[in-house]
């Protein structure tokens, strides 16, 4: 596969968004804000979010929500490449925010769940009723992690719902074409879960010990991150040692699309057919194109 560099200098990019004009909206959670990249590669400040913006999805009212980990990570300089490390004692949680592309309003929209500080949001995907589905990852602690969870949510701010608890540290989080299906990418387990959905914002309650259904783990040492959907149903995960993008069949077969990039993050389509893959490589600080062997599944909201 060949890959386009469509532009470099990024402050470990993530949370890419295929807009309509052709741009790209992505998050720089070192940097601390929402970037556009033209399609000539041009770069253009969209809002300082603070914290660690790290997804990023365009919602039912056309403004952006931004899972925003609350500055969880401090940043290390490894060989020229920009690695996230430790959670800093000044972390005390994360947040969703709401920013409006035609005002430039930046509002805090979920801070907390059942009287429960949210720890890291990570990433996020709306269904079809308009609501949010986001993972939030835990953090890092000098004795181990605290641990993440599933979060369902409305965008008014009138409900938030914690749907899975006690992850070890849940990143990517996706729909399956016929929303049935919830998927969710563990970073240090190297798995991949999917957990089926009861209803809107509901996930059916889980059989036996645990929390939903193995995909599929990947055999050697990795870690996963965020991730899209193919409209066919394969599950494109973006891979960190081996990076690049992972697709996982849901039958539990993998495939391995290698990208030049030790950090690979995160992937999202777009293009009239949907074959258009932009990828965040993040230790390198690029931003990647290339031409994807299937077409992606187009979100349910778009700007």
């Amino acid at each position: 596969m060949e890959f386009e560099l469509v532009t470099e200098g990024l402050e470990f990019p993530e949370g890419p968004i295929a807009m309509d004009d052709g741009s790209v909206i992505l998050t720089e959670i070192k940097g601390q804000r929402l970037t556009r990249v033209k399609p000539d590669g041009t770069k253009e400040l969209v809002v300082d979010t603070g914290g660690g913006p790290n997804g990023a999805a365009v919602g039912p009212d056309n403004a952006i929500y931004i899972t925003n980990n609350g500055g969880a990570f401090e940043w290390l300089d490894t060989g020229g490449l920009t690695i996230p490390g430790p959670t800093p004692p000044s972390h005390t949680g994360g947040y969703i925010q709401r920013f409006d592309l035609k005002t430039h309003a930046l509002t805090t929209v979920y801070d907390a769940c059942d009287g429960r500080r949210l720890i890291g949001p990570n990433d996020i995907v709306f269904d079809k009723a308009g609501g949010m589905w986001f993972s939030d990852h835990g953090c890092s602690t000098p004795e181990g992690r605290k641990f993440g969870a599933v979060y369902y949510a409305k965008t008014d701010g009138s409900h938030i719902s914690r749907q899975r608890d006690h992850l070890i540290s849940p990143n990517g989080i996706g729909l399956s074409p016929d929303e049935t299906t919830v998927y969710l990418a563990d970073t240090q387990l190297a798995r991949l879960w999917a957990f089926d959905v009861a209803g809107v914002g509901v996930l059916a309650p889980p059989a036996g010990f645990a929390p939903g259904r193995i995909v599929a783990n990947l055999p050697d040492f990795c870690f996963l991150d965020s991730l899209a959907v193919e409209a066919g149903g394969k599950v494109c995960v973006a891979t960190i040692i081996n990076g690049g993008i992972t697709a996982f069949d849901p039958s539990g077969t993998t495939e391995h699309f290698a990208v030049p990039d030790l950090v690979v993050t995160n992937i999202v389509f777009g293009g009239a057919d949907m074959r258009t893959a932009w990828i965040t490589a993040s230790a390198t600080g690029k931003l990647y194109k290339c031409r994807w062997p299937r077409p992606g599944l187009k979100l349910n909201f778009n700007a």
